[in-house]
């Protein structure tokens, strides 16, 4: 990795770790919070690409695991990984990764719907299909129960989905990151 690449690494952890000053809201039906955190992926992956945005994620998701509390609501530990929300958390970093490989092959041709539904895929879909069954597991409810409390967290996240792409497109045209593949 080059120095631009660490950096990058770094930036978008710690910008991760930013978004978890904004107050937690924990629904009572999942125990698992909306917080501002999950824009971190995507993020990550709009702008600093596949492996760097990658690469962030899983670094911040190592310093939530070793204790830091970079979480909203100043948490962290193992804690945050094997509770009801560990599941979201585990795939940030696969998120990121997935949503970067997608923007990366379609940048010439990349319109904001475009991007609006590559950052649904990867930064919903994606972490909704592991994160869904790891909250029905952990808490040892039925699928549909875990489900159907997760669809209060749609409406937020289709608001963060805007925000990313209006951020993203605006950090692209100022300061040009990522190379099509």
């Amino acid at each position: 990795m080059s120095t631009r690449d660490i950096v990058f690494v770094a930036l978008f952890a710690a910008l991760t770790a930013a978004l978890g000053l904004f107050p937690p809201v924990t629904l009572p039906m999942v125990g698992v919070p909306i917080t501002a955190q999950s824009m971190g992926p995507m993020l990550a992956g709009t702008i600093a690409g596949s492996r760097r945005g990658g690469a962030a994620l899983a670094l911040f998701v190592l310093l939530v695991c070793a204790g830091l509390p970079l979480m909203a609501g100043g948490r962290g530990g193992l804690g945050i990984v094997m509770g009801p929300g560990g599941g979201f958390v585990l795939m940030w970093p696969v998120a990121a990764f997935v949503i970067g490989v997608l923007v990366e092959r379609s940048l010439r041709s990349l319109s904001a719907w475009k991007e609006a539904l590559i950052l649904v895929l990867g930064g919903v879909v994606l972490t909704y299909a592991v994160g869904i069954p790891w909250i029905a597991a952990v808490a040892r409810i039925d699928l549909a129960k875990a489900a159907l409390g997760s669809a209060w967290f749609l409406p937020g996240d289709a608001a963060k989905v805007v925000l990313v792409v209006l951020i993203a497109r605006a950090v692209r045209r100022a300061y040009p990151t990522l190379q099509a593949r």
